[in-house]
């Protein structure tokens, strides 16, 4: 249960780090001279680098059993890096947004090792430890709305490095390694081999990639397009706020939507409200049409987000645990983050918020399509009892 609370402050001061400073970088971005093509670039660059390092973080982890030391420098350095975000200098910008994109990119396998691992041990569940995150997300959205409009947006880094610093003092008194599971013990190389045969698998995968590509429309460019059908930055707060609030409930009640539906229709539920909630913005791009639509949110993240993580949990075993996160969490944030950023910035410059939000309307119903074929095979399980032959690439 210590472990539990000492986790949930993690996830608290994460999300207040994140609330305050990511949801308004796009902003910083441009006020910096950058257009959107050019933040999309940026941010798909650094995200494809990040990607193609991430391996390296498991075997430092487990090879050299320094879980904790890797989850602390997630944190630490892009905390640091923030400053340099203040330059004018495309290529400084993308410097820094890679390397702080680097050391962060294995902040959710490592933690949720360690949440999920903590919640199974105290008879708990992980969505109740991940909700914190949202609910820091959301105090740290309308917070950051509050100081752009009252202070300047070049200073947000300020709070960001506050706030993870107290998330790296928590990060202190975790156990060294995260050892109540079996994450990270199967060879990568392996696992990705077998997890990639099978075509249950490689459909959710596609499912949430073309579902998750569409939320780089809302964290990178929801601001800017929210000020572009004539909404202040204070008011983008607001609907930041409602956006992350929402999925304190949703991520609580999850395990037992999850419970009575399965993971699998739980997921396609996410999958369709998703749909529901770009085609409402498509239809009417109004500020205070995208303010109330945010309530969706946590319907559409909360419940898919839980419910993707506990999926892969479940199809794999023990000693495909780290293989089966990495793969979902490279997909889902890696390879959706970069798609999403170029395609939704080039969208955003060329055609506008409509142009935008029609495009993840339409990738939304190809992913619910996608998932709608994994709810109706839920009943076939994957062969992955292989035995553990070490760390590889």
């Amino acid at each position: 249960m210590e472990k539990i609370v000492k986790l949930r402050g993690f996830y608290l001061f994460l999300g207040l780090a994140g609330g305050s400073f990511g949801s308004y970088l796009t902003l910083l971005l441009v006020n910096n001279g950058l257009d959107a093509g050019q933040v999309g670039i940026l941010m798909a660059t650094g995200t494809l680098i990040a990607l193609c390092i991430q391996p390296m973080w498991g075997i430092i982890s487990d090879r050299y059993n320094q879980t904790r030391l890797v989850l602390i420098l997630s944190v630490a350095v892009p905390a640091l890096l923030a400053v340099f975000y203040r330059s004018e200098y495309f290529l400084v910008l993308l410097l820094v947004f890679t390397i702080s994109t680097i050391f962060s990119s294995t902040q959710a396998p490592i933690a949720d090792s360690y949440a999920i691992a903590a919640a199974k041990k105290a008879g708990s569940t992980y969505g109740s430890i991940r909700l914190m995150l949202s609910l820091g997300a959301a105090v740290g959205s309308f917070g950051g709305g509050w100081y752009v409009s009252t202070f300047s947006v070049s200073t947000i880094w300020m709070p960001f490095l506050f706030f993870n610093l107290l998330a790296v003092v928590i990060a202190l008194t975790l156990p060294k390694q995260a050892e109540e599971n079996h994450m990270m013990s199967q060879s990568f190389s392996q696992g990705v081999k077998q997890l990639l045969g099978n075509r249950i698998f490689l459909a959710f995968l596609g499912g949430s990639f073309l579902v998750n590509q569409t939320m780089t429309a809302f964290g990178t460019y929801f601001v800017l397009a929210f000020q572009s059908v004539g909404g202040s930055t204070r008011y983008a707060g607001i609907a930041l706020f409602i956006a992350s609030v929402t999925n304190v409930p949703s991520m609580l009640y999850a395990s037992k939507v999850i419970k009575k539906l399965g993971r699998e229709r739980t997921l396609l539920l996410g999958a369709v409200i998703y749909v529901l909630r770009w085609g409402i913005q498509f239809a009417f791009p109004y500020p205070s049409v995208m303010i109330g639509v945010q309530v969706l949110h946590g319907l559409s993240f909360g419940f898919f987000y839980i419910a993707a993580v506990e999926y892969v949990s479940q199809i794999t075993s023990s000693e495909m645990q780290a293989t089966g996160q990495s793969i979902f969490n490279m997909v889902f944030s890696g390879f959706a983050g970069i798609m999403g950023n170029l395609l939704n910035g080039f969208l955003f410059k060329q055609g506008g918020v409509g142009a935008m939000n029609l495009s993840c309307m339409l990738s939304a119903i190809a992913g619910a399509v996608l998932l709608l074929y994994v709810a109706r095979s839920s009943q076939r399980k994957l062969p992955l009892h292989l035995p553990s032959k070490g760390i590889g690439i």
